[in-house]
């Protein structure tokens, strides 16, 4: 167990780690990115000890992976107690009763109390690609229509629904067909602001499909109820249900990609339940099992069960030390109340960020939900141009003083926050103390600013190096 302080005793990263990232750039593909060159020896709670002695504080969490805490103590046990057992005889030939058990949760768990089936996999974009697969199996239907500003994955259907170029798209392709993107309900950057987007983008939607798709043609419409790599934009309320009910009429199934916002980090077990939104399938990974691999689909049962045996499946899909971590992870998140943790964590930090925005009018926009919260940054004095500068800028600030952060946004202009659900206060305060001398720092030329180290993502800006791959 790491102790839960920040310990700064080098520069960041210090030698050992910098040692250990030249050995990377000499043996891993230049194609792998790194954040924040900080080599891990350690981690629990939201503390992670890097190779030279320093604790940072994870604003992080693996890109909402380790929402339970690193090395979160029902999980190390239940994965001992499982590896002691066997690690892999392949569900598909022996099946084992870990499997069993997380597909049953997740019919629970998820949203609705229809009749469900799971599926399990081992990522978060084989979720998203067996989702796709399901529906146009289920509809006999080819198009699938994603959103703006989406990021569903790196695999070749995925990154035909994701709407980033770089550094995902760039490239690649050429991608899967039938993939068609709609306008995203973007309250912040919607013509005419929030209002209108309230007003209008359900309508925008629902003609873009209608005229450019049809509705006969379309098997699914695919969404993250709140955008993860694409800037954590929250679409208004009444978004989602509206497009819920047209999906039921024109016989569409909607498909949730709950991959980042799954498992208590919005506050709800699904962030699609604030509004009582009820997806035919929903995908999920990420914060399932405690940093271990494991993904799932689940849906209704008629359209899960159309598929034929033997259609789905994969040699490592639901494996039985991941499948013992996420029961594990899931019991802590009931036992410890995650959900409220949360919600605990944005009393916290929302008030903090929001005064933060009243100071500096480069922060255009503060949003999100729960423990999944982000600033977008603009050239203020009026001006919503983004501001991708000074979003590197401020990051790298943090990363100097030990505080870990991540950005996003189609534009690199987003400082988002994903910390562990069991996060303390202390940490959380000064975390948010060392953000606002970040941004004292980068938007003023703070003198006590420390010079610049070395470049800390192999001279390429990854704005997400993780997400569902």
């Amino acid at each position: 167990m790491v102790s839960q302080e920040r310990i700064i005793r080098t520069a960041i990263p210090g030698p050992r780690s910098l040692e250990l990232q030249a050995r990377k750039l000499s043996a891993v593909s230049a194609g792998i990115g790194t954040v924040l060159p900080i080599y891990v020896k350690q981690a629990s709670g939201g503390i992670v000890l890097d190779v030279d002695g320093n604790q940072l504080i994870d604003f992080g969490s693996g890109i909402a992976v380790v929402s339970v805490g690193n090395a979160a103590p029902r999980v190390v046990s239940a994965v001992q107690d499982q590896v002691a057992d066997f690690t892999h005889t392949c569900f598909m030939v022996t099946p084992y009763e870990e499997y069993l058990k997380v597909a049953e949760t997740l019919n629970e768990l998820t949203p609705g109390t229809h009749e469900k089936r799971s599926a399990l996999f081992n990522s978060g974009a084989e979720a998203v690609e067996n989702a796709v697969k399901i529906a146009r199996h289920y509809t006999g239907r080819p198009a699938v229509v994603a959103f703006d500003h989406a990021y569903h994955g790196r695999t070749n259907l995925t990154m035909a629904l994701t709407a980033k170029n770089m550094p995902y798209k760039h490239r690649f392709g050429p991608f899967a067909g039938e993939v068609y993107r709609a306008p995203m309900a973007y309250p912040f950057r919607w013509p005419g602001g929030s209002a209108r987007c309230t007003a209008e983008a359900f309508g925008v939607f629902a003609d873009h499909a209608h005229s450019q798709v049809g509705e006969s043609n379309i098997a699914a419409v695919i969404i993250e109820p709140i955008q993860g790599e694409g800037g954590f934009v929250v679409p208004p309320t009444g978004f989602l249900p509206q497009l819920a009910a047209w999906c039921v009429e024109h016989g569409i199934v909607l498909i949730a990609d709950e991959i980042q916002t799954g498992f208590c980090r919005t506050g709800d077990w699904f962030a699609c339940s604030h509004e009582d939104v009820v997806p035919d399938l929903i995908t999920t990974a990420k914060g399932i099992a405690g940093g271990l691999p494991l993904a799932g689909v689940t849906g209704r049962a008629e359209i899960m069960d159309a598929v034929h045996s033997g259609g789905l499946g994969g040699t490592y899909g639901g494996n039985p030390v991941a499948c013992a971590a996420a029961l594990a992870a899931i019991e802590t998140m009931r036992v410890d109340d995650l959900c409220a943790a949360a919600r605990r964590i944005e009393s916290v930090m929302r008030p903090r960020l929001e005064a933060l925005a009243a100071k500096y009018d480069v922060i255009g926009d503060v949003r999100g939900r729960g423990a999944m919260l982000a600033v977008e940054l603009v050239a203020g004095g009026g001006s919503l141009e983004p501001n991708p500068e000074l979003t590197s800028a401020v990051s790298s600030a943090c990363h100097r003083e030990g505080l870990i952060t991540l950005t996003a946004g189609t534009y690199g202009n987003v400082l988002r926050f994903l910390p562990p659900l069991v996060i303390g206060d202390a940490l959380l305060t000064e975390g948010l103390d060392l953000l606002e001398s970040a941004f004292a720092a980068a938007v003023h030329g703070h003198p006590s600013a420390p010079p610049e180290l070395p470049a800390l993502s192999d001279g390429l800006e990854i704005t997400d190096t993780a997400d569902t791959d």
